[in-house]
């Protein structure tokens, strides 16, 4: 067993010493660090260039690194795209008018839904570095992940000898570069192999190559489970993949042995990882080739610098700063601690902000699949939750950091995931519903775009609104941009067929002659029916209604931008007109999550669907002071039963506390979620691991230092009392308004705005509002009455 030291050092090539220090640059420089390696998984440092992911662990006797790659899944793309008819839908919906509701549940799942398929996406293997003859003695060992950099490092001493490893993934080269280093006199020796968990289909096959000093390991992801299912496909259903490894090193030797490649004498080995599936070549082989003759051209600063100039870019947009940085001297883990004891750390608080966009950038990038419950990370072949989509809040919350941090090519890939969900929707819609116009997409779908129902009980996948939450970050990536040919060549298309879906799903309410949704479901949830036992499928949903409202609202405010005036927006405009109110207040002052005040089985349940208007919706605004009332008694009854437990639920809560203006509340969930859903490694802990919790959060700090659904531009709206100073650049405001905010004892000091056309702004912080013109790329600076400062 290998005893570690740590003794703070300077190390030439790793001056990342701490978190959060402001340069001259006035980017912040912040970073994971810790004094030992990562003995599981939650431990693990990750990086990624949004379709290659990685884990690093850091041991300095068995170093894992954890591959992956965002399209290694089982199945393909031509299983079917719906199940039942429309005259089953019609006898669901006679059921539910009956009150039959428990028949409902039971034939909904029977009729609709394929239960037992488990697709899961899989992990690409791992690659071990097996050291041998080592010290059992390691001093001043450190393990780090610069976010400013994405690059992930480990740095020690033993023998009295300095070792180093770096990695990073290329976004640009499209490569997982990996560096060892040591300033031993006789190298270092090591063996290196690929190795990959046991699929259910055919093994996955590895073999090395002496010529070019590389290992390939081949094979398909054939994965199927559910104990009621047989695999009624071959084998080969499913994506074919070519891992492939290539060294190159300085000094010593290479001898290939075995499927692996064993060193010896080695002072620097570089080590290139490159992956390539039929998922996005017919000839993913040929496609590694081409990859690594380009690698071969290049040196390793070559290759650090492409992806040095590529991730900065993006990344150093916006930076943060809540002070706080005197504990930089503790590893990251013994900070969490701290807080997990109730201690503050604002500077914590801030790298988790930025880590938020790290990991967006990483696992959602231009011409990749977006990112999925695990981002890209995933250690399994049967994942949890199969680390799928799931649209009834995961997926979409994955995405809420996107725009207003500055990162909103980062949603390219949703945009193209959803194009596909849409035409395989369609499909489903005309089958399933009988519905001819538009598409519909259900609660849950994986790399195939399946649109189809996925329900084991009718609480969870039984529920259509999949499409209808998606396509509002179409609307969102317009207001934040301003694309106008997004907006008319992706965006309203994709709004249109949800809205067309929609229009002919609607039925019209003998009661009140509005129209209504139904059957429909609460996100996971249930009501007590007359009888008193629980049930899920109702005649109407606060979410539903709040859902398609806004789609009609978003279809028709798209359609003025564009000049559209024809059949379809005339008969959105007539039915958004008449449609059944999304937000009733109840006798008890909340709002109704059905469309009856029933009783709940689950006080405490982690969705709060109803308050979708509220948050990511912005129906629910102080305008209407008995409705926003009504929300914060919503959220409070939640919470006083338990609510909120998981951690991506606590990251709507702030989300919420933000929309709500209430700046306590707001510091309360922030602590809260560090408490009790935060790893190690900063992973957000559902539990296990999903990674919506961290984007959430993300988007929560954000919307409590600036908002922009309201029309104007609020500044500092619900800071948090303990945020007593700071400053942030580079947030955007709808409008395609960038801000950088100043602030001293909780107020504001002075603020900079700069947009990408000449536009008016109106401006409001404390009480006060004002309009202002802004000039294209110029800055304008105001104070703290919102005073120009010339």
């Amino acid at each position: 067993m290998k005893t570690y030291k740590f003794l703070i050092f300077t190390v030439i090539g790793f001056s990342l010493m701490g978190c959060n220090k402001e340069t001259d640059t006035g980017i912040a420089e912040t970073s994971l660090w810790y004094k030992q390696p990562a003995s599981k998984w939650m431990e693990a440092l990750p990086v990624g260039n949004g379709r290659l992911g990685a884990m690093i662990f850091g041991d300095t006797n068995q170093e894992r690194i954890q591959l992956n790659e965002d399209s290694m899944w089982s199945g393909g793309p031509d299983w079917g795209n719906s199940k039942g008819t429309k005259e089953d839908l019609e006898y669901l919906r006679k059921l539910v008018s009956e009150g039959r509701v428990h028949e409902a549940d039971s034939e909904i799942v029977k009729r609709f839904s394929y239960k037992s398929v488990l697709r899961s996406h899989q992990t690409m293997g791992d690659l071990f570095i097996d050291f041998i003859n080592r010290d059992s003695l390691v001093e001043n060992y450190k393990r780090e992940l610069s976010l400013d950099d994405a690059i992930a490092s480990v740095s020690y001493i033993t023998g009295g000898n300095q070792y180093s490893e770096k990695v990073f993934a290329s976004n640009p080269d499209d490569v997982l570069v990996i560096q060892l280093e040591t300033t031993a006199g006789d190298g270092m020796d090591f063996n290196l192999r690929l190795d990959r968990p046991k699929d259910k289909g055919r093994p996955t096959v590895t073999v090395s190559n002496p010529e070019e000093n590389e290992i390939s390991m081949k094979g398909v992801v054939t994965q199927f489970g559910g104990k009621k299912f047989s695999n009624p496909f071959p084998l080969d259903y499913g994506v074919k993949f070519e891992t492939r490894l290539k060294v190159d090193n300085t000094s010593g030797t290479v001898t290939p042995k075995s499927g692996s490649l064993e060193l010896k004498g080695v002072k620097k080995a570089t080590i290139y990882i490159v992956c390539n599936t039929s998922f996005y070549e017919e000839d993913y082989v040929a496609k590694n080739n081409e990859q690594l003759a380009s690698i071969r051209k290049k040196s390793f600063n070559e290759l650090l610098n492409n992806h040095l100039r590529d991730y900065h870019a993006v990344y150093n947009r916006m930076s943060l700063n809540l002070g706080g940085n005197e504990l930089d001297s503790l590893p990251t883990d013994e900070r969490l601690t701290r807080v997990k004891k109730g201690a503050v750390d604002n500077d914590l608080a801030e790298t988790m902000f930025q880590y938020g966009r790290y990991l967006l950038i990483g696992s959602s990038r231009p011409g990749t699949n977006p990112a999925n419950l695990q981002g890209v990370w995933n250690q399994h072949i049967e994942a949890p939750w199969n680390a799928d989509y799931h649209l009834n809040v995961n997926l979409q919350m994955n995405y809420w950091p996107a725009g207003v941090t500055n990162l909103s090519e980062c949603q390219e890939p949703l945009f193209d995931f959803v194009d596909r969900l849409i035409e395989r929707g369609k499909v489903a819609a005309r089958e399933q519903y009988g519905i001819n116009r538009g598409a519909v997409i259900h609660h849950t779908s994986d790399l195939w775009a399946t649109p189809w129902m996925r329900a084991a009980t009718p609480y969870w996948g039984a529920w259509i609104h999949g499409g209808g939450w998606i396509v509002q970050h179409h609307w969102e990536h317009y207001r934040f941009t301003q694309d106008k040919g997004f907006l008319k060549e992706q965006g309203y298309p994709a709004m249109k067929e949800i809205a067309l879906f929609y229009l002919d799903w609607l039925q019209k309410d003998p009661a009140t002659g509005k129209w209504i949704s139904y059957p429909e479901t609460s996100p996971e949830n249930s009501y007590l029916a007359e009888d008193g036992k629980p049930a899920a499928v109702s005649y109407g949903a606060a979410m539903g209604h709040q859902i398609i409202s806004e789609v009609f609202d978003n279809v028709l405010s798209s359609a003025k931008i564009l000049n559209i005036e024809d059949e379809f927006i005339k008969e959105v405009r007539e039915k958004r007109a008449n449609i059944y109110p999304g937000i009733v207040i109840g006798e008890d002052g909340r709002i109704l999550e059905w469309n009856e005040p029933y009783e709940e089985p689950e006080k405490g349940h982690r969705h709060m669907s109803h308050l979708y208007a509220l948050h990511p919706g912005d129906d629910i605004t102080e305008k209407d002071e008995a409705i926003f009332k009504a929300a914060q008694k919503t959220i409070d009854n939640r919470l006083q039963h338990g609510g909120a437990g998981t951690g991506w639920s606590r990251a709507w809560m702030i989300n919420f506390n933000a929309r709500l203006l209430n700046a306590q509340a707001a510091q309360e969930n922030i602590q809260k979620f560090f408490e009790i859903s935060v790893a190690d490694n900063l992973f957000d802990e559902h539990p296990p691991f999903q990674i919506d919790g961290n984007f959430g959060y993300t988007a929560g700090v954000a919307e409590l230092l600036m908002q922009s659904h309201e029309g104007f531009i609020r500044i500092l709206p619900a800071l948090p009392e303990n945020w007593t100073e700071g400053k942030v650049k580079g947030l955007k405001a709808r409008g395609n308004v960038e801000l950088a905010i100043e602030w001293e004892t909780g107020k504001l000091k002075q603020m900079i705005l700069n947009a990408g056309q000449n536009k008016s702004v109106k401006i409001q912080y404390n009480g006060k509002q004002v309009e202002v013109s802004l000039t294209a790329n110029e800055d304008l600076r105001l104070d703290q009455n919102l005073e120009i400062i010339l």
